[in-house]
């Protein structure tokens, strides 16, 4: 198998963190909006931005695809979430369950 070369980048140096399960819905939107922002800056970076909008295109192609993806990627955590839950009460996996 061939080595492979990484390349890491951090957008900003941040120790901070964020209480989501504080957070009422148009705070937790906001959120999500400031975190796509970061995540779509700091891979912008990684190429020419130009090169990268061309090749998305005009259409809502790529768009659709994010969205699909996000929203399969949440029936899965949902599902996952669940199961996890199930395990608890089963007493397979030892965990406290906080209010």
């Amino acid at each position: 198998m061939a080595a492979k070369d990484y390349y890491v980048r951090q957008l900003r140096d941040m120790k901070d963190s964020m209480s989501i399960s504080l957070m009422d819905p148009h705070q937790l939107a906001y959120y999500g909006r400031l975190c796509g922002w970061a995540l779509a800056r700091a891979h912008a970076r990684t190429g020419r931005a130009a090169v990268i909008s061309g090749y998305l295109g005009g259409s809502e192609d790529f768009d659709d695809a994010v969205a699909d993806f996000a929203l399969a990627y949440a029936g899965q955590n949902e599902r996952d979430y669940q199961q996890l839950l199930r395990a608890i009460s089963d007493a397979r996996i030892l965990a406290a369950i906080e209010p």
